[in-house]
């Protein structure tokens, strides 16, 4: 990677990266990407199923990915840093903690992330009205640093 800095949303390789979209436009994504924004959202967690429904790769150590906000901004840079696929059920607390949404308990976050992944939205997404997950639904947790902040 290149260690010169962006010069802002529309650096070219800026533009060239892949999306990294957090939740849905709305409430929520303005929430996750102010958290990556302030630095106290260092990871996320995706489903397997979720990235095999849209034929998109799993996130790999060292892929930089644009941040964009609600209304489509680019608003950042962040750059992967560790990934690991595990069933929901081994999810550790560091990992829920660090994704910087106030998670003190794996209860709490795993409650949260169920009520995200049963929207209508994201059943939605992954054109599956009964998808429902278990301890053993397979999920992508990945670590990320803050590479840029192109606001």
């Amino acid at each position: 990677m290149s260690d010169q800095p962006y010069i802002g949303p529309d650096d070219p390789r800026v533009v060239a990266l892949t999306p990294c979209e957090f939740a849905f436009p709305g409430p929520l994504r303005d929430e996750l990407v102010a958290a990556v924004l302030s630095g106290a959202k260092t990871s996320t967690t995706g489903l397997v199923a979720d990235y095999e429904h849209e034929g998109e790769p799993l996130p790999q150590v060292g892929r930089r990915a644009s941040v964009p906000d609600s209304d489509g901004r680019t608003v950042a840079v962040i750059e992967t840093v560790e990934v690991r696929v595990v069933p929901l059920g081994e999810v550790d607390l560091q990992h829920a903690i660090d994704e910087g949404e106030d998670y003190d308990t794996l209860a709490g976050w795993r409650a949260a992330h169920e009520r995200f992944w049963s929207s209508p939205e994201m059943l939605a997404a992954l054109d599956d009205p009964g998808f429902t997950v278990d301890d053993a639904t397979l999920v992508v947790l990945e670590r990320f640093r803050l590479v840029a902040d192109l606001r």
